[in-house]
């Protein structure tokens, strides 16, 4: 009996591991868990030469997006710069070989210079990976079972921005929500992840396009709030069961292109342009039931990130802003603990924490690394060999870096 109850023991502890292994291995949406941009991998070295990587592939098409991974699958989204065409397209993580590759017709029209038609990172749960791109006449948001499968794809009307789409969506629960900021007719949305149908759909200010891409707030003894920056209504706390809004803070007068994090209690955010006069938010949120509203606690303005989304471990954040300056700040307060430090390069990836290193890809490939922790320390600068403005993705032990037309695996067993 005895033996029998430990080999039982010994078959649940077996279980639970190898379940914790696999959860720890996804990465099912831009910057992975809640947007935090954090992994607890330990196996990324901070700098290394071509002969380092598992594997390095040519990629169909150009982009800016970020893969999402669920087991051995890597998920991506890449374009056509000429035609606009759009390519969903899955991977296998051991190897890099293409499993299958989607193609769709798309109208060619303006975008940034700076951006491209694959700028929106796939979401992916245990059955499907979700896709969005957008052209002035549609905005497309569709699922595909892991296999390659088109389960549905719904177009939720005209995008108008000058700089053209951007935005990725996420996961709660049984829902699939993107939003949908635009210069034109603007929402959030929340769709039924199975079937595509629209659950709630809550009107927005056409004011100016946020990329934004939103997370999820949970506080004790409050329900979960989903959490979205925009130009023209600042932080807002929405209830992701119907939409309505619960509380907001008009605390921006730019657009918004990085995406919200959680520091403690708070909630940060940044805005800015390409003129510069960005500036970083710590704000306490307000209550579910109205009665206590928002509060803005801190501001910087010193070389605060536009593009790129800060991070937050711990009791400090590290922003990383466009012109490669690098601050780490307290997160209740906004005191700076090190910083402004130049690291040089231009950035329009975010950065990740992998362990105890801070990772940032360069507009020219130079993936830098610096320490996350209380005290300045540069520990690498490794080149890709080619432009990117991709943000890295943690999954399994391994990093995966894109560039332009290319994708990396890193650290791990290989």
């Amino acid at each position: 009996m005895r033996s029998m109850l430990c080999r039982l023991a010994l078959s649940f502890g077996l279980i639970v591991a190898c379940s914790q292994s696999v959860a720890a291995q996804e990465w099912t949406r831009f910057r992975g868990p809640n947007g935090t941009g954090i992994s607890d991998a330990k196996s990324v070295p901070a700098q290394w030469t071509e002969k380092d990587y598992n594997w390095k592939v040519a990629l169909p098409g150009i982009g800016h997006s970020s893969p999402v991974i669920w087991g051995d699958k890597i998920f991506l989204t890449s374009a056509i710069e000429d035609s606009c065409q759009r390519i969903v397209m899955c991977l296998n993580a051991a190897d890099g070989g293409i499993v299958w590759q989607k193609v769709y017709d798309s109208t060619p029209h303006p975008k940034h210079l700076r951006s491209s038609f694959a700028s929106s990172s796939p979401a992916v749960d245990a059955d499907l990976v979700y896709v969005t791109w957008s052209a002035p006449d549609e905005l497309i948001l569709a699922a595909f079972d892991h296999q390659g499968t088109e389960k549905w794809k719904k177009n939720l009307g005209p995008f108008k921005s000058m700089h053209s789409g951007g935005p990725s969506p996420v996961l709660y629960e049984d829902l699939v929500i993107l939003g949908n900021d635009q210069d034109g007719v603007s929402s959030l949305v929340a769709l039924d992840r199975r079937t595509g149908e629209i659950r709630w759909q809550t009107p927005r200010r056409s004011d100016t396009v946020s990329y934004a891409t939103p997370c999820v707030l949970k506080r004790e003894g409050q329900p979960p709030e989903l959490i979205f920056n925009s130009g023209a209504h600042g932080i807002t706390g929405v209830d992701p069961k119907n939409g309505k809004t619960n509380w907001e803070l008009g605390v921006f007068d730019k657009r918004t292109v990085s995406s919200p994090v959680l520091a403690g209690g708070l909630v940060l955010g940044t805005c800015g342009s390409g003129a510069g006069g960005g500036y970083v938010v710590g704000l306490q949120p307000g209550s579910v039931d109205g009665k206590t509203p928002p509060q803005e606690v801190w501001r910087v303005k010193d070389q605060a990130p536009y593009v790129p989304t800060p991070v937050v471990k711990g009791d400090l954040v590290f922003l990383w802003s466009d012109k490669g300056v690098a601050s780490c700040v307290k997160a209740d307060s906004g005191q700076m603990v090190w910083g402004p430090q130049r690291v040089g390069g231009n950035f329009s990836g975010s950065p990740v924490c992998v362990g105890d290193k801070l990772y940032c890809i360069a507009e020219n490939g130079d993936v830098v690394v610096l320490a996350a922790g209380p005290e300045y320390q540069l520990l690498g600068r490794s080149p890709l060999g080619e432009d990117s403005r991709s943000t890295p993705a943690v999954s399994g032990g391994r990093m995966y870096l894109r560039s332009y037309s290319h994708l990396a695996s890193l650290g791990g067993k290989k």
